[in-house]
């Protein structure tokens, strides 16, 4: 493997594990939360550096239907990772408090959950679509295919997208996502496990969601 494909993995890796760690914002500590924010951020910024071939070719080529869609994904992708960088720079009282900021911070706060959650889902969708991509370089690595082993991983993934949108509704993330609630509740005798979990599950769905869009996309082409 390239070494350029590895550091691709690397980051992607790290964003995905960021992601999940920025959501329980009051159960990690405000300090955590701030720093964590910054390090997806220098992530974020290596992903498209690393990525900048795909940037660079936007406009050349024919835009079939799911170059489209992942095109208008990316796009979203970008509006949220924007918005939450602002609105915590903004809110920011420990990493960037150096910085002469003053009000807004009413409107930041709403902007950071809207950002927050959105970005989230997108992005959880975002690696459903390159899901088969991921799924071809397991293969590569285990070198040995099987039924058996197919159809197991194929029963968990729904098993866990399943338990996705049970959480999804438990933990209220569409409200969150349309600012039906404005304050997030956190559970603080909650074990941190169970939360991850849950978190876990939902970006298990929409990972789902989206490679199984991004299949019926490719076949309708």
């Amino acid at each position: 493997m390239k070494p350029k494909m590895i550091a691709k993995i690397c980051v992607d890796i790290g964003m995905t594990i960021a992601l999940l760690l920025l959501m329980p914002y009051e159960l990690v500590g405000q300090a955590a939360h701030e720093w964590l924010g910054m390090g997806m951020f220098v992530l974020f910024i290596a992903h498209h550096i690393l990525n900048g071939k795909w940037s660079r070719n936007l406009l050349n080529g024919k835009y079939t239907q799911l170059r489209i869609w992942q095109t208008i994904l990316v796009i979203l992708v970008l509006a949220a990772m924007i918005g939450s960088m602002v609105s915590g720079v903004i809110l920011s009282r420990h990493v960037l408090s150096f910085l002469p900021i003053s009000g807004g911070r009413a409107f930041a706060r709403r902007l950071h959950m809207l950002a927050a959650y959105w970005g989230f889902v997108l992005m959880s969708l975002h690696l459903g679509f390159h899901w088969s991509m991921i799924m071809g370089m397991a293969k590569k690595l285990v070198k040995t295919d099987s039924f058996v082993r197919t159809w197991v991983l194929r029963i968990l993934a729904l098993a866990i997208a399943g338990y996705g949108v049970f959480a999804f509704v438990k933990r209220e993330i569409g409200n969150y996502m349309l600012l039906r609630n404005q304050f997030v509740f956190f559970d603080f005798d909650e074990p941190l496990l169970f939360f991850y979990l849950d978190y876990i599950a939902i970006m298990g769905l929409f990972i789902f969601i989206g490679n199984y869009l991004c299949l019926w996309l490719k076949n309708g082409e």
